[in-house]
């Protein structure tokens, strides 16, 4: 068996556990231990994604490596959010490396996009009555991407949801970046290195896809 890289981002009360190598493979849980259980239990819902990128997830059963374990920034894992740059992710990049990290951010957005495509509009609200309903959370996702997409040197207005042509545009800009050769550092003054801003364009993508997966399933 191999061991998957794992990097873990310790908040004052959450968790945050991120696939070093596979963009938006995060989740989060009050503990580490916690947080590597819920990045296995997602596995499968993963490797989805990998397979749409023609990958493949080593084995179900493979071991978590903690790699690194690293402070939050401005609180983001107590939200959830990975938001911390780890020493992995500034390591130089070739053509083949740069490839597989846009073909994960293309298949992440296939996913969300098939997801939305089957959502019903209205979501199962949550324990406390809160969420956003299926037109709101693509909007919110959208504008994520925007702001996410100007850390790597990209700027864009924000698409209109049922504007395809100009959020296919905006995607193949933020491609463009991602699938460059690089020495590992941002490709902007004050940016995200290429590795994390795959991982957080991902991870933003595929938090909200599953979400909505769940919540447009009627409880039983």
């Amino acid at each position: 068996m191999m061991a998957t890289p794992v990097y873990v981002e310790l908040g004052a009360k959450r968790v945050v556990a991120c696939a070093l190598d596979w963009p938006g493979w995060c989740r989060v849980g009050k503990s580490e231990e916690q947080a590597l259980e819920a990045l296995a239990a997602y596995r499968p819902r993963y490797a989805v994604v990998a397979e749409l990128a023609g990958l493949s997830l080593p084995p179900d059963g493979d071991p978590f490596a903690v790699t690194q374990r690293l402070p939050t920034r401005g609180g983001a894992a107590d939200f959830g959010v990975p938001g911390a740059v780890a020493a992995g992710d500034v390591r130089p990049i070739d053509a083949a490396e740069a490839g597989r990290l846009a073909a994960l951010v293309r298949a992440a957005w296939t996913a969300f996009d098939e997801v939305v495509g089957r959502a019903p509009e209205e979501l199962r609200k949550g324990p406390r009555g809160g969420g956003r309903d299926r037109t709101k959370m693509v909007d919110h996702v959208l504008g994520g991407e925007t702001m996410y997409a100007r850390k790597i040197g990209v700027k864009f207005p924000q698409p209109a949801i049922d504007d395809a042509a100009a959020i296919a545009a905006a995607r193949a800009e933020v491609v463009a970046v991602l699938e460059r050769p690089s020495d590992g550092g941002p490709p902007v003054p004050n940016g995200w290195p290429q590795r994390y801003a795959a991982r957080r364009i991902a991870w933003h993508v595929l938090d909200h896809a599953w979400e909505m997966e769940d919540r447009g399933t009627p409880e039983a």
